[in-house]
């Protein structure tokens, strides 16, 4: 006797069904257990409508120096924050920091130190320096850093002042020290990014800064600077300063 006839699609309809299910279930929006995504399209319109006409948006924009309300880092640099710690590009892909957008050619918006510090560059470093905070301002005892990258041209013509050579390190500096310019450096010089300045704040361990690029080895920065910058409980609001906002002035 023959196997009685079995509808192909009937058999693996339920499946696809789970599968579809699962996936939607973790990567939707907040769920972060297998590298879940938000929704970063919103996002993208704002800043190529920014870098095509910031003119247009003086109100998105935040202020280097600006303290808003009662938060321990002041804003490091002029310009649009267009993405957010922990947005997604790409599937799998999780933003360690925030990319603040200033609007102008590179090397015309300067980049100034977010709080007392000491700074770090190494030696192949053309775009980036790291801070190191030794008390976190939020939790006592703890050890912390700052990450600013992407000042230099496309072709890696570093933008970073000259006080702080490649090779640089444990160099103190005060909130508000000029530290360098915005730029598009990418690390291919055919595939430039848009201006800006990524901004994040890393973990120690036994001393030393975590690889940035993992975002389990950074920190959502909203707290430090008192603004809505969590890609998943940011519901659409452009983080600004509310008005009545503290500014410092650089340093000399």
């Amino acid at each position: 006797m023959s196997a009685p006839y079995r509808n192909p699609v009937k058999v693996v309809l339920p499946f696809f069904v789970v599968l579809g299910a699962a996936v939607w279930y973790f990567s939707r929006p907040g769920n972060t257990l297998l590298g879940g995504t938000v929704n970063t399209a919103p996002r993208h319109r704002q800043v190529w409508e920014w870098l095509r006409h910031p003119e247009a948006h003086p109100d998105w924009m935040v202020h280097a120096g600006e303290r808003c309300g009662a938060a321990p880092f002041q804003i490091p640099t002029d310009g649009f924050i267009g993405y957010l710690w922990d947005d997604s590009f790409r599937p799998g892909h999780r933003h360690t920091g925030v990319d603040i957008f200033g609007g102008t050619e590179a090397a015309q918006t300067p980049v100034y130190a977010a709080a007392d510090g000491y700074l770090t560059r190494l030696g192949d470093w053309k775009s980036s320096l790291i801070q190191r905070i030794p008390e976190d301002p939020l939790h006592p005892g703890r050890q912390i850093w700052l990450y600013y990258t992407h000042m230099a041209d496309a072709q890696g013509n570093s933008f970073i002042e000259a006080a702080f050579p490649p090779g640089s390190s444990e160099v103190f500096v005060s909130a508000g020290t000029l530290l360098g310019y915005q730029g598009n450096y990418s690390g291919d010089p055919f595939k430039p990014v848009g201006v800006h300045l990524h901004f994040s704040i890393v973990k120690d361990r036994g001393g030393n800064f975590l690889n940035e690029l993992e975002i389990g080895n950074t920190l959502d920065p909203s707290p430090y600077l008192n603004l809505p910058l969590n890609a998943h409980t940011n519901q659409g609001q452009i983080p600004v300063c509310p008005e009545g906002t503290t500014t410092d002035e650089p340093s000399p």
